[in-house]
């Protein structure tokens, strides 16, 4: 019997069926013996094989090939990574200027490792309605900025309704992963676009401004009966990418790549190197010093031993 994994707890995993069942599952042991050296081998958005028990639950015994897959490394076993989710047409990531403030570098990271697995990405500003004037013009500069790029940008007020309606036609027909730093409003805005979904909402902690972790695991929600679904996934505060060799990191920043071209050597680092094309772009404003920045600091990442090898 084979379905979609469409929610994960951890330890057991929602498999809906291709008759339209839903069925609880486990994985079986000897899974984490082939080679799959994650936190979680089995991700929402999998499609996989089961067999059933007598009592109604069911293992799961085989994963079948993922179109794509998008993964970060898991925030307290560097070695492993977690996959955030597999099979996705696009991700999501929602961002807020403050109440808490989203920081460019997560932005960057979060990404550069979209483009190093093909999957499209998108960004939903969120909290509109709460930002005063200084604000309102970091968030333009923001969205200027991503334009530029290539990101599609969106802004939104969960709690208004402001924006909705175009964040549900990019939902349309596709597989969505929608993710973000705790507190940026992700359940609020699931809970605007798919009012049945009844995702739950948590209170900014008032002392450090930083979102409660409201959602503990993933879950899909169907959109549309075009196949489109909304991957909700846990909030992070950090974005550690995984399996990054030093040479890449540029290629998945599209301006420095395409910048890049023009550099006097080759394997130009973008550093300190004569004839770098991608640093007289940033000395002219051509390539954003944010956006340099969070470069310099996923080199330095993998300098300082903080990426490893995949698994």
């Amino acid at each position: 019997m084979t379905g979609l994994v469409i929610k994960s707890t951890g330890s057991w995993y929602i498999v809906k069926t291709d008759e339209g069942r839903e069925v609880e599952c486990k994985v079986k042991g000897n899974f984490r013996l082939k080679g799959i050296r994650s936190t979680n081998p089995v991700a929402v958005g999998d499609r996989v094989r089961i067999a059933m028990n007598p009592e109604g639950t069911a293992f799961i015994t085989e994963i079948e090939d993922r179109k794509n897959y998008i993964v970060r490394r898991a925030s307290n076993l560097s070695k492993q990574s977690h996959i955030l989710a597999a099979n996705v047409d696009q991700c999501l990531l929602v961002v807020t200027v403050s109440h808490p403030e989203t920081s460019t570098t997560f932005i960057d990271r979060f990404l550069a490792t979209a483009e190093a697995y093909a999957v499209p990405a998108k960004l939903v500003f969120n909290k509109t309605d709460l930002y005063d004037d200084d604000e309102c013009r970091y968030l333009d500069g923001l969205i200027h900025l991503y334009n530029s790029i290539g990101y599609p940008c969106f802004r939104v007020s969960a709690t208004e309704g402001t924006g909705i309606e175009a964040v549900k036609q990019e939902l349309r027909g596709r597989v969505s992963l929608l993710s973000g730093n705790s507190g940026v409003g992700k359940s609020t805005l699931i809970n605007a676009i798919l009012p049945g979904a009844a995702a739950r909402t948590g209170e900014i902690s008032a002392v450090h401004d930083k979102g409660m972790h409201t959602t503990t695991f993933s879950e899909m929600f169907p959109v549309d009966d075009e196949g489109g679904y909304l991957i909700d996934t846990p909030g992070i505060k950090g974005f550690g990418t995984f399996d990054m060799e030093t040479e890449e990191i540029g290629h998945y920043f599209p301006e420095i790549f395409r910048t890049s071209a023009d550099c006097r050597y080759g394997n130009c680092t973008h550093r300190h190197e004569p004839g770098c094309a991608v640093l007289r772009a940033v000395e002219e404003h051509y390539i954003s010093q944010s956006r340099y920045t969070s470069y310099l600091s996923m080199l330095g990442d993998k300098e300082e031993g903080k990426y490893r090898e995949a698994y």
